[in-house]
């Protein structure tokens, strides 16, 4: 266990390699899911859009 808490105390912060990696996956998994997505944000409008009318 201390080990593991070393290694935290070590990491002061995140670096900006792995801030880009993270960026990376994100942006992947975007562009492979863009038609789910884009589907689903429609839904949600055309949603938003019906129950705006009963208003």
């Amino acid at each position: 266990m201390n080990e593991l808490g070393a290694f935290f105390a070590e990491e002061d912060a995140i670096g900006v390699v792995e801030i880009i990696l993270i960026l990376v996956v994100l942006i992947g998994l975007v562009l492979i899911f863009k038609e789910q997505l884009v589907k689903l944000v429609e839904k949600i409008l055309e949603k938003i859009t019906a129950q705006s009318e009963l208003i």
